[in-house]
């Protein structure tokens, strides 16, 4: 593990039904990573209006706030009062999305819930958009109310879950190292990988006047001709993971729409940061909150970095033969 990581597992909470969530999800990855669980909370003062009391009254406000993130953090404490592995609690000060963003880069992953209080992902996935999974030095995961932990007989923080981990591909370098990340996450589980690519419907006038543009066996090439990419991707992942169970399915729809689909039967489902006009440029685009704020199962947003696993030719799966 890299040891400029320490803070592990990093977790947004801000006492929401959502947050309360997202820390039991961030927990348990803490306890199957074997690194810490680290909590925060931020809290932020209200600007005054310019006066002689002023001063004073900014520092009653700031005592008050920072008791109010203190209760909060409390409320974190007691939901993991029998967690076994090493877990720490702050409390600080400043916008929650940029406090988190600031930190990111000492975690393995950061994890917030779909909803917040105002905090954490009330900001993230409003005001301030997509400031934490655009941002993050690390990835994140989005945690939605939907999600029910149940664990194994033998350990209470690890999960029982067994559906695939899936990973949205677009053959862009982004999502080829979200891919890695995603078949670290499924052998990390103990589950099948999931890849996927989609293929969007025809424009509209098209599907009424086919003689304006591309006929639909046109279509059906692009198809084959994503399935083809897909078997390189899959090929080039169990070059590194040998044991780890790949299935891959080219499926027609838009790409943000086929990964709503997806979270429904996936336990985690993974996109890269950056994409080429598809999976993850439209989430973190004008389609963001429709898949954040709408999946039916956590999301990780993961942000590029090198690796030296990743393919000699990055434009391999891009070229692969058409049948």
């Amino acid at each position: 593990m890299d040891t400029n990581k320490s803070l592990g597992v990093l977790v947004g909470f801000d006492g929401s039904d959502h947050a309360i969530r997202a820390l039991q999800w961030g927990a348990c990855e803490a306890w199957r990573r074997d690194v810490p669980v680290t909590v925060v909370t931020a809290f932020t003062v209200p600007r005054m209006i310019p006066g002689n009391t002023e001063a004073a009254a900014q520092t009653v406000d700031n005592s008050l706030a920072r008791e109010g993130a203190e209760n909060t953090l409390a409320e974190a404490r007691e939901i993991l009062r029998d967690f076994p592995g090493e877990s720490r609690f702050h409390v600080e000060y400043g916008d929650a999305a940029g406090v988190l963003v600031a930190h990111s880069s000492n975690a393995e992953i950061v994890v917030v819930g779909a909803r917040g209080r105002g905090g954490f992902v009330g900001r993230v996935l409003g005001s301030v958009a997509s400031a934490l999974p655009a941002h993050a030095a690390c990835p994140s995961v989005i945690v939605d109310r939907s999600y029910k932990f149940t664990s194994t007989n033998e350990d209470p923080w690890i999960s029982s879950d067994e559906r695939p981990i899936v990973i949205g591909m677009d053959s862009s370098r982004g999502s080829k190292y979200a891919a890695l990340q995603a078949a670290e996450a499924a052998v990390r589980h103990g589950v099948p990988l999931r890849v996927v690519m989609s293929v969007p419907p025809l424009d509209g006038a098209l599907m009424w006047y086919p003689e304006l543009g591309p006929r639909y066996d046109e279509r059906e090439r692009r198809h084959y001709e994503l399935e083809d990419r897909l078997q390189v991707i899959v090929r080039w992942l169990s070059e590194h993971f040998e044991h780890l169970v790949i299935r891959c399915e080219v499926i027609d729809g838009l790409p943000v729409e086929v990964l709503q689909n997806e979270t429904r039967n996936a336990q985690l489902t993974v996109v890269g940061t950056r994409g080429r006009g598809g999976l993850a440029s439209a989430l973190l685009g004008s389609t963001s909150s429709s898949l954040l704020m709408h999946a039916a199962g956590p999301v990780m947003v993961v942000p590029e970095e090198d690796d030296p696993r990743m393919p000699d030719d990055d434009h391999a799966a891009a070229h692969a033969p058409l049948r």
